[in-house]
């Protein structure tokens, strides 16, 4: 599937290695300065307790537990039920924690938080090798080099791997990734001389993990199933009952994943569905100029060099008919989407929509640069694109060095 491991790999790794040092580097200052608020302490107590199915906490406070003011507001609020995720979220995070031997005081945090933040380490290393593979296979090594190395400096995004003031989301970020574009893989091979579902069910697994993981991890991201099946059924026209099949096979894949999170109590799975938070859209929020700024200093603060790209990759889009094929729009209106939903609810899914449209922003600016580097103008846009980077990364790891020396 991977291929031969050659040079691309390796360098991609390399810079893999560095993205993960950055979050440590993080994790260690945070756990050093023992640094774990309320709502992570709550949701590691709540998963301990679905794993070792324990009474569900209280809604007001609970004595047994590591936390003494009880849930969150948003839980509270809601009859002690999470509108934001379901509990494979809570199982996720709090999973390796079960090979802990001894109790989880803040005394010894410096060596089991490193478990509390193990899952989403992975994750972020999952991710970008998954949008590496994405980019090169779209637009070839230099593409993927280009979006594998504003991923791997991405601020926002060593954040949330690195959990440094945010909410374990890249998890959700990865599932979605995964949604969309195994999605556009499965219908690219519908057209092979085999028997079209059973030679697909690797993929098929793969995409029900990955809706089960999106949704399982914020409950919003429901919308990249059907967005899945739209691009499906766009590159599969004379397939499209297979595809369909496929498609709905994930889906049932992915609620039986989301069923055994709830240890395959139908109560409590509907209870869990019942009171979720589909969409907090705000429609308001279209009317109000600060949300505007709001939402161009967040992406300024997630990745500085894709606000200096993005305006450059749009405008090629625009005048370039060349740029304008499907492994460029497709990442483009998945990231377009992102941004309105997430502009449209500008509380906790906001920021999680935010979150996801990184990635596929990432690759579209990775293909539009990859298509200026094979015109006449290459010498000038790889040195173009080759300063950016470097002052990105630069400038990225120098933050970091600022955060050691403030703690």
């Amino acid at each position: 599937m991977f291929g031969p491991v050659g040079r691309p790999q390796w360098i991609a790794g390399a810079l893999l290695l560095v993205f993960l040092a950055q979050c440590a580097w993080l994790v260690s200052r945070s756990l050093r300065a023992g640094q774990m608020d309320l709502r992570e302490w709550y949701r590691l107590d709540a998963g301990l307790r679905r794993w070792h199915n324990l009474p569900r906490t209280s809604a007001t406070s609970d004595p047994h537990s590591v936390v003494g003011p009880g849930p969150p507001p948003r839980i509270r609020d809601n009859d002690g039920f999470d509108p934001d995720h379901s509990a494979l979220w809570y199982l996720i995070s709090s999973a390796p924690l079960l090979i802990w031997p001894g109790r989880f005081q803040s005394e010894t945090l410096l060596y089991w938080g490193w478990l509390a933040r193990l899952p989403h380490l992975v994750f972020g290393a999952l991710l970008g090798a998954s949008l590496w593979y994405v980019s090169r296979r779209l637009y070839g090594n230099e593409g993927g080099f280009i979006a594998l190395t504003l991923y791997c400096f991405s601020p926002g995004v060593i954040r949330a791997t690195a959990l440094w003031f945010a909410e374990p989301e890249i998890g959700a970020v990865w599932g979605a990734f995964g949604t969309i574009f195994t999605g556009i893989a499965v219908a690219h091979t519908l057209y092979a001389p085999r028997e079209v579902v059973l030679w697909n069910w690797r993929r098929m697994l793969l995409l029900g993990v990955s809706l089960a993981l999106a949704i399982g991890s914020q409950f919003s991201l429901v919308v990249m199933a059907p967005l899945a099946l739209a691009f499906m059924l766009y590159l599969a026209p004379t397939r499209r009952a297979a595809a369909a099949i496929i498609w709905s096979a994930a889906c049932l894949i992915a609620l039986a994943l989301l069923f055994a999170a709830y240890f395959f109590h139908p109560v409590a799975l509907w209870d869990g569905l019942h009171h979720a938070s589909w969409f907090g859209i705000t429609w308001q929020a279209f009317t109000m100029s600060v949300a505007y700024r709001e939402l161009l200093v967040q992406l300024g603060q997630s990745s500085p060099a894709l606000v200096l790209a993005l305006p450059a990759a749009l405008v090629t889009y625009a005048l370039w008919p060349r740029t304008r094929y499907f492994g460029n729009i497709a990442p483009l209106l998945v990231a377009v989407l992102c941004l309105v939903l997430g502009f449209a609810a500008p509380h906790y899914q906001g920021l999680g929509f935010q979150l996801v449209a990184l990635p596929f922003l990432f690759v579209f600016v990775s293909g539009i640069f990859a298509d200026l580097l094979e015109t006449k103008q290459r010498t000038l846009v790889l040195a173009s694109i080759s300063g950016l980077l470097l002052a990105y990364s630069f400038w990225s790891l120098s933050e970091l060095a600022r955060v050691g020396l403030t703690r």
